[in-house]
């Protein structure tokens, strides 16, 4: 049985490993949820992982299989009623399965836990896929873009989803 739990400190080196092998590099691409084929660098800088841990504003919530790491999910405050979700990522091999779907119902559990009204995201705009997963699960696009951090050729943007999850 999967058991979806909040990340330790001592999970930064396993967080680090899935969320590289699920986003970035020929493993990636054994899932459908990836970026390899966008981006080519690390997904993660080293010390990103401790640093969201170490933060009070941040949770990470994993996905194990008895003692293996398999997906993760955060969610960030970034407002009285404003939470930032990231990170979604399963093991590429597991995906399809509906774990993915788990990890995000328990991130909006967790945020309407802690007040959080309205969701928020950023996913790369070229990543059509994705953006109609989280729009069937009631995301919607808010018409703004952001600037992906470093510059790129040819240019990254992101899009921002939201989602409306209760009263705060």
């Amino acid at each position: 049985m999967t058991a979806i739990t909040t990340a330790s400190p001592a999970d930064a080196s396993a967080l680090k490993a899935l969320l590289e092998a699920a986003y970035r590099g020929d493993s990636a691409r054994r899932g459908w949820n990836h970026e390899a084929d966008i981006l080519d660098d690390e997904r993660t800088a080293p010390g990103e992982v401790e640093a969201l841990l170490a933060d009070p504003a941040v949770t990470i919530l994993t996905a194990r299989e008895g003692e293996d790491l398999i997906g993760c999910v955060a969610v960030t405050i970034k407002g009285t009623a404003l939470g930032y979700l990231g990170m979604l990522c399963v093991a590429p091999d597991l995906q399809s399965a509906g774990l993915g779907r788990r990890l995000l119902d328990a991130a909006e559990d967790h945020a309407e836990a802690l007040g959080i009204a309205t969701m928020e995201m950023t996913v790369i705009d070229g990543r059509e896929s994705l953006i109609a997963w989280y729009e069937r699960r009631g995301y919607i696009r808010t018409g703004e873009t952001r600037p992906f951090p470093v510059l790129r050729d040819p240019p990254v943007t992101f899009v921002v989803l939201e989602k409306r999850l209760g009263p705060a």
